[in-house]
């Protein structure tokens, strides 16, 4: 049985860990948040730890040296770098996997040795399928070109796109929203579906719109 620890309960992993639980992985999560990980540990499927996967003590209760995967898809790009660093330095995971939030740090984590990609759709995938890297940096080559793949977070408050159909939000021609990840839900969206505070979005943007659809959604 494939073993995958993921660093990180929030929209993203509580969606990972469902998902890979539901298909008969062996899933940890390490969550610092008390109320985030009582919500996880609904799912008995699940092994929930409370705490900082950049603590090494952490770590080490979740036995990471015994994962097949380890996936740090936080918020903050400075703690997945260390939690995946930590796993594969001092742990020995075979495979180190990480959210990126500000895509101009993918090239540092790709040097260090870790899968580094920004959409969650792909980082299910990497995890499920075992996909080559190179099969997401192709996918990801659209950047160098018109099109650019991005997740974006809806705030939790003052939500200026939320509770409005989609097609009335005023997107930027040359964008499109592909899906939206709504606590263990994917939904595939149409014009009349609507935004709800703390979603991910999955979008295909041009290049040049991709500054003005992260307004648009997140003003």
């Amino acid at each position: 049985m494939t073993r995958v620890v993921i660093s990180g309960g929030g929209n993203v992993g509580s969606f990972l860990s469902n998902q890979l639980s539901q298909k008969g992985y062996s899933v940890v999560v390490i969550e610092r948040d008390r109320k985030i990980c009582e919500k996880l540990a609904l799912n008995d499927s699940i092994l929930v730890i409370e705490g900082d996967a950049c603590d090494y003590r952490v770590q080490e209760e979740a036995q990471v040296d015994r994962a097949d995967v380890f996936a740090s898809v936080t918020g903050d790009d400075d703690d997945n770098l260390v939690a995946c660093q930590l796993a594969r330095t001092s742990f020995g995971v075979p495979r180190a996997v990480a959210r990126v939030n500000n895509p101009k740090n993918e090239k540092i984590f790709n040097l260090m040795g870790i899968d580094a990609i920004s959409s969650t759709t792909v980082i299910g995938h990497l995890i499920e399928e075992e996909a080559a890297i190179g099969d997401i940096i192709t996918l990801y080559m659209m950047r160098k070109g018109k099109l650019a793949v991005v997740e974006v977070d809806i705030p939790e408050t003052q939500c200026s796109a939320c509770g409005k159909p989609i097609k009335e939000l005023g997107l930027p021609r040359g964008c499109m929203l592909i899906a939206i990840i709504r606590n263990d839900e994917v939904i595939i969206p149409g014009g009349d579906e609507m935004l709800e505070p703390g979603d991910s979005v999955i979008a295909i943007t041009s290049t040049e719109k991709e500054g003005e659809l992260k307004r648009v959604l997140t003003k």
